[in-house]
C-alpha cells in the first residue's frame, strides 16, 4: 500500500478534518469503531478500512481524535494497542482533548521505541473543522511539529506551539476552562439585561466593546439572532456539546486538585455543567447553557437533537 495518512476517529470532528485533507489530495485511510459512523464516513466519501493492520500498513502519519483518555489509552497502549504496529518512521498526531497523564505516558512510550508523538487537541468546533479554519494547540518537539505544519495548514488556520509533549492538552484544558466559564458569564449577563426589559442586541453591541467582552460574547453567543452561524441560530444543535464542554471542564478540575491549584469558578462552571447535563441536555450545544441561566425568562426555539 502506498504512504498514506491513517486516521483514526471519524465522528463529528473526525469526519470533516479528514475531508479537508482528501480535498487537498492527501492519501486518506480512515478507521471507527462506530458503526453509526462508518457508515456516515462511507456515505461521505471517505475511504473507510476495517482491518487495523491494513490501515496502518505504509502509514506515514497517524492522527487520532477520540472522545477521552481512556479510548486513546486503549488504541494505544491496551492489549491490541496499535503503538508497537506503527511503522517507525511514521508521525502520530493526537488531537483528541484528553488529561495530560495519558498524553505523556503516550508520548514516552512511542519515544522509547523511536516513533515521533504530538498532542494537538483542536479549538474551533465542527463549524471551524468543515471550513479548515481549527486551531491547532500544539505540544511537541519542533522537528516533529515541522513534520505536521503542512497538514495542520490544510485543517487549520492556526498552529499555537504551547511547549513540549503534553503541552497541547495542557493548554487546551485551560483554555476550555476559561471558555465554559466566560460562556456561562455571557448568559448571565445577557439574561440579566433580557429580565431588566433591555433592548438585548443593544446591549449585546455595547458589551462587545466595552471591558465585559470575551470570546463568547462576539463570537458564539449563548442566545440567537445577535451573531451569525452560531448554534443558538440553530436551535442549540451542536457544535461543541454540552457533555464534551463537562468533560473538558472535569479535567481541568481534575489537573487543578492534582497540583492543588485554586479553581473556584472552574469548579462552579463544572457544576452547573454537570447539572445541565443531567437535566436531559447534554447533546445539546454548550452555548444552550443560557437555557439553564435564563429559567423562566428564557423563551428562544430550542430543538438540539434535529428532531423538528
Amino acid at each position: 500500500m502506498s504512504n498514506h495518512i491513517a486516521f483514526i476517529g471519524v465522528g463529528n470532528m473526525g469526519n470533516p478534518m479528514a475531508h479537508q485533507l482528501v480535498k487537498a489530495g492527501k492519501n486518506v485511510k480512515v478507521f471507527d469503531v462506530s458503526q453509526d459512523v462508518i457508515k456516515i464516513a462511507k456515505q461521505s466519501g471517505l475511504d473507510v478500512i476495517n482491518s487495523m493492520e491494513e490501515l496502518l500498513q505504509g502509514a506515514t502519519t497517524v492522527i487520532s481524535m477520540l472522545p477521552e483518555g481512556k479510548h486513546v489509552r486503549s488504541l494505544y497502549l491496551g492489549d491490541n494497542g496499535i503503538l508497537k504496529k506503527i511503522p517507525k518512521d511514521c508521525l502520530i498526531i493526537d488531537c483528541s482533548t484528553i488529561d495530560i497523564e495519558t498524553s505523556l505516558e503516550l508520548g514516552n512510550a512511542a519515544k522509547k521505541i523511536g516513533i515521533n508523538m504530538i498532542d494537538a487537541p483542536v479549538t474551533g468546533g465542527v463549524m471551524g473543522a468543515r471550513i479548515g479554519k481549527l486551531n491547532f494547540l500544539v505540544g511537541g518537539s519542533d522537528e516533529a511539529v515541522a513534520i505536521a505544519k503542512p497538514l495542520f495548514d490544510i485543517m487549520g488556520q492556526k498552529i499555537l506551539h504551547a511547549g513540549t509533549q503534553g503541552s497541547g492538552v495542557g493548554v487546551k484544558i485551560c483554555n476550555n476552562m476559561s471558555l465554559g466559564i466566560s460562556m456561562i458569564a455571557s448568559a448571565e449577563a445577557l439574561m440579566l439585561a433580557k429580565r431588566l426589559k433591555m433592548d438585548v442586541k443593544k446591549v449585546h453591541s455595547i458589551i462587545k466593546e466595552a471591558s465585559g467582552n470575551n470570546w463568547a460574547m462576539t463570537n458564539y453567543t449563548p442566545l440567537p439572532n445577535l451573531t451569525e452561524g452560531v448554534p443558538s441560530n440553530n436551535k442549540y444543535r451542536p457544535g461543541f456539546s454540552a457533555a464534551m464542554m463537562t468533560k473538558d471542564l472535569k479535567l481541568a478540575n481534575d489537573a487543578a486538585k492534582s497540583v492543588d491549584a485554586l479553581t473556584p469558578l472552574g469548579k462552579a462552571a463544572l457544576e452547573i455543567f454537570s447539572d445541565f447535563c443531567n437535566d436531559g441536555d447534554s447533546e445539546t450545544d454548550y452555548s444552550g447553557i443560557s437555557k439553564k441561566i435564563g429559567g423562566d425568562a428564557w423563551d428562544y426555539p430550542f430543538d438540539p437533537k434535529g428532531t423538528d
